[in-house]
């Protein structure tokens, strides 16, 4: 099998780099398994996606937790949809704002992906 490349969709890069070193190794090596075709023992399906292509890596700092979203769901290759502080205090649920943004991030992939399908 061969690596899958990674993308940044929207601000996703920038809002990671603004993430604790630590918890931007741990994405990093989670980035790196999905690109060999694996999952990371921390990546879960996330709820709304009808799926395991959409997945949310999550790891704490301090009283903090960071989220990643991305998706596997293109062939070669592997788009970084979201990247966030969670704020929300009702446990694991991704709050409402952010999954809108998922999901037009996910929307974008998709178009970035079909472009570069064509050439």
């Amino acid at each position: 099998m061969s690596q899958r490349a990674l993308e940044f969709v929207g601000r996703s890069k920038r809002d990671l780099e603004k993430f604790p070193e630590e918890v931007q190794e741990l994405v990093a090596f989670a980035l790196l398994e999905a690109m060999d075709g694996h999952k990371h023992q921390d990546a879960e399906p996330l709820r709304g996606f009808g799926g395991a292509g959409v997945l949310a890596v999550h790891d704490s700092f301090r009283t903090d937790t960071y989220r990643v979203i991305y998706t596997i769901d293109f062939p070669g290759m592997v788009y970084v949809l979201h990247a966030f502080k969670k704020k929300s205090t009702r446990g694991d649920e991704t709050p409402r704002p952010d999954m809108e943004l998922i999901r037009q991030r996910y929307k974008s992939a998709r178009e970035i992906h079909a472009r570069r399908e064509r050439t």
